[in-house]
């Protein structure tokens, strides 16, 4: 494909969450909580490692002799699938336990996301679970 000039596009996942579509491509960095979503995929992506998982390198899309086998696991971590995953996770669990950790805590505790503050106190969010 590369000697024909043939170029694949990007793979594009998509998660709605609350009447709210989030899309996710390939490489992309667009997201507003790109960071915190490729910190969690480190953190999954060593877990699963201790799990067993083994990284499929062919898949990478990059010629073997342009990129390293770090960035080429790099690559694999940032497919769509898997920022869209992470995304939902990294979203729905982040919500519900900073509920239940102020109620454990009896502390109140605002964090702001992309749209708005959320302000934690005996296990409620001001939200009201809209977010």
């Amino acid at each position: 494909m590369r000697d024909r000039g043939i170029k694949k596009l990007p793979g594009c996942s998509w998660l709605e969450l609350h009447n709210r579509v989030h899309v996710f491509v390939a490489e992309d960095n667009s997201h507003p909580m790109m960071k915190e979503i490729h910190d969690y995929l480190d953190w999954m992506v060593l877990k699963i490692k201790h799990a067993g998982y083994v990284p499929d390198l062919r898949f990478a899309l990059v010629k073997g002799d342009e990129t390293g086998e770090g960035e080429k696991e790099t690559r694999l971590r940032h497919h769509s699938e898997k920022l869209a995953v992470a995304f939902g996770l990294l979203s729905t669990d982040c919500h519900n336990a900073m509920k239940y950790i102020s109620q454990i805590s009896c502390r109140k505790i605002t964090v702001r996301d992309a749209n708005r503050f959320h302000c934690f106190e005996r296990g409620n969010c001001s939200c009201g679970d809209y977010w």
